[in-house]
């Protein structure tokens, strides 16, 4: 079936940790494992419930801090510091640009409340989307299948028309639990060869 529905992670696709650097000599300073306080700033050792809009951003922040032993003032710069070497990839969004000429794109992301905002006014790059689907909006992260099936319902495709980028294993099994197609992210010209492929079937 012809595939008219192309849905795009976030982290680890369109916006990447080019440079560790930053990161690790954040986490050197502060005395923890870089892995550690990855896990501290996305959420995985509070259960993700900021990825899942349970809990504030201010009060998932707050949180980090009180671990790390931090005072309010220091932590926006930690934060900034943490994401520095963070980029967005404009060439691939570009690519995505093109593509929404004959295709409905959509970002699926488990990301905090701040992405739409980037995306809107930070980034300026909504209109390479159809539609956002975002975990701390809607309340499921993936690879629950509860946020591919809302994904599906406001694209309005079938899962076999549907097809989706993440460079999580887990997520992309997720996705073909309901049906989607999948795409492991590993780099920029490998999926758009293995997407160029599957939109000619």
């Amino acid at each position: 079936m012809t595939i008219h529905a192309i849905i795009w992670d976030i982290g680890g696709v369109l916006e990447r940790t080019e440079d560790p650097a930053p990161r690790e000599n954040l986490a050197k300073r502060l005395g923890i494992e870089t892995r550690d306080l990855a896990h501290l700033i996305f959420g995985h050792t509070d259960n993700f419930r900021v990825q899942r809009g349970e809990i504030s951003l201010e009060d998932h922040w707050k949180n980090v801090g009180d671990h790390l032993g931090l005072s309010e003032k220091d932590l926006p710069g930690i934060i900034e510091e943490f994401f520095a070497g963070d980029r967005l990839d404009t060439d691939l969004v570009e690519y995505i640009r093109e593509l929404k000429h004959g295709h409905c794109t959509a970002v699926l992301s488990n990301y905090v409340s701040t992405l739409r905002y980037k995306i809107t006014e930070v980034w300026q790059i909504d209109d390479a989307f159809n539609h956002l689907i975002i975990s701390s909006e809607v309340g499921y992260m993936k690879p629950h299948p509860e946020i591919y099936s809302l994904a599906l319902e406001m694209l309005g495709y079938a899962p076999e028309e549907t097809v989706f980028i993440d460079d999580f294993v887990e997520n992309i099994e997720g996705a073909g639990e309901v049906g989607i197609h999948g795409i492991l992210f590993q780099n920029p010209e490998q999926v758009k060869a293995e997407l160029n492929e599957l939109i000619k079937r």
